[in-house]
């Protein structure tokens, strides 16, 4: 089993004051809305419900925070969770994409996320999950644009990949290299983005999907896990 499954909520912040004072790598999962942000995260962590997808898109305007580690997680579901045991944080920023939100709203989001991705220390790196059919958006150019100056990394899932032939796939794949190869710092070298088809209904590009936020988390040599451990 992967240490993702260990996942469990700890906390929801909806000011930046609020953002917890835990010191473990934190990787944030970003994507418009209906790009399948809560479907990724629930098949990583092999949880039907571990995050809600809103039933009024673009509304939730809050940061949800997942513990790694800490808590005896499957059947003690109960158990309170050891902080000073947390090993790591999977961090669930609010979709995006929806005019209907209200303009006040949406400050408050810009000033909440733009702030979280170029300023939290604790941010080891980005999952930046896109529909594979409608890639690059200009808002997730702007996602890419705020957090590249960061010259932290930015894993991207091209999700829904079930929904394109192998041709389509392949393509796909390719100009999406192609875009995030372009973006470069001041001395001409590529910031370190990587891209990946995704598809939560056939489970295509699970392993790679885990083994790269694993990486990025620092915890490639736990991952491993004893069955007991569950």
């Amino acid at each position: 089993m992967s240490l993702l499954w260990q996942a469990r909520f700890f906390t929801t912040v909806n000011h930046l004051r609020d953002l917890p004072d835990t010191q473990v790598p934190e990787i944030a999962f970003a994507g418009r809305s209906n790009a399948g942000k809560s479907t990724a995260l629930n098949v990583l962590c092999n949880q039907k419900r571990l995050a809600f997808a809103s039933k009024t898109p673009g509304r939730t305007q809050h940061i949800n925070y997942f513990s790694i580690g800490g808590a005896h997680v499957g059947q003690h579901r109960k158990d309170p969770t050891k902080v000073d045991e947390i090993r790591a944080m999977l961090v669930d920023l609010p979709g995006y994409g929806y005019a209907e939100v209200p303009g006040e709203a949406k400050v408050h989001w810009n000033e909440l996320l733009g702030t979280y991705i170029q300023r939290r220390e604790q941010l080891a790196g980005l999952v930046l999950i896109m529909d594979a059919r409608r890639p690059f958006t200009e808002l997730d150019v702007q996602m890419l644009e705020w957090f590249a100056p960061t010259g932290k990394p930015v894993h991207c899932l091209l999700t829904k990949a079930d929904k394109l032939n192998r041709n389509e796939s392949t393509n796909a794949l390719r100009q999406a290299r192609t875009v995030l190869q372009s973006y470069v710092d001041e001395q001409g070298t590529p910031f370190p983005f990587s891209v990946q088809l995704f598809s939560a209904l056939k489970r295509t590009g699970l392993d790679e999907a885990d083994a790269r936020i694993l990486e990025l988390l620092r915890l490639t040599d736990a991952a491993s896990v004893d069955d007991d451990g569950d």
